[in-house]
């Protein structure tokens, strides 16, 4: 923990800030979804860290203790899940970590890898944000008295999709199984996150002819077009 990190740890939580104190590293491979992360931890007075892999995780990791850790699972080198397992398995061990994700079987696995909660995509309420850590956090970082649930959402700067979108079709350029598949389960966890049915639509497509071995040109192409529509004209935002 730096010296900047010392001091935040010791500002004590509010009814209206009530993550304030906390450090949260976001590991996770999306802007936009880490930018929707910054401005819930903002909300809540949290400070957040970013990393966008597992091995930049593991560098962070290794020069300061966040308070909480929130782990995607589909990661560009390796599952989430591993992460949470051997964060879980740590000594000391970090007070909170949660996994996220937008599959429908994604808390089940991060719940048996060790997490202690989970936050599903997409997220963009503030006070189920709040919530979900405040529900493992222990009693002693809670804010005092009672508190009221702010049901606000926040609204994640368009920039950071199309940051997505310029990653994703450099990804694109190769063509090798683990490549397409990763993408293809990165994207689907944007465009669901964004409200991009569009282009959520062609990357389910394609994940599923993938499922089930069936040769899947047209729909690789269908998304590889969609994402480059998405770069020139700012499409879907």
């Amino acid at each position: 923990m730096d010296k900047t990190d010392q001091l935040y740890a010791h500002l004590r939580p509010t009814a209206s800030r009530p993550l304030l104190g906390l450090t949260v590293l976001v590991v996770e491979d999306s802007r936009f979804a880490c930018d929707a992360m910054r401005l819930l931890c903002l909300r809540s007075g949290a400070r957040i860290r970013r990393a966008d892999c597992i091995a930049s995780a593991k560098r962070h990791l290794k020069v300061y203790r966040p308070s909480a850790v929130i782990i995607d699972l589909g990661l560009p080198d390796g599952s989430g899940a591993e992460l949470i397992a051997e964060l879980a398995a740590a000594v000391p061990r970090v007070d909170v970590i949660l996994g996220t994700s937008g599959d429908s079987f994604g808390e089940e696995v991060a719940l048996a890898a060790g997490a202690d909660g989970f936050l599903p995509k997409p997220i963009a309420s503030v006070g189920a944000f709040q919530q979900a850590v405040l529900k493992v956090l222990p009693a002693e970082r809670h804010p005092p008295g009672p508190r009221v649930v702010c049901r606000d959402a926040v609204d994640p700067d368009p920039v950071a999709y199309r940051d997505d979108m310029a990653h994703a079709a450099d990804i694109l350029t190769a063509t090798d199984g683990a490549t397409v598949d990763y993408v293809v389960q990165f994207l689907s966890g944007v465009a669901r996150s964004a409200g991009d049915d569009l282009l959520y639509s062609a990357a389910i497509s394609l994940a599923e002819k993938r499922k089930r071995r069936e040769p899947a040109q047209p729909e690789l192409a269908h998304m590889t077009a969609l994402v480059q529509d998405r770069l020139t004209h700012r499409a879907a935002m």
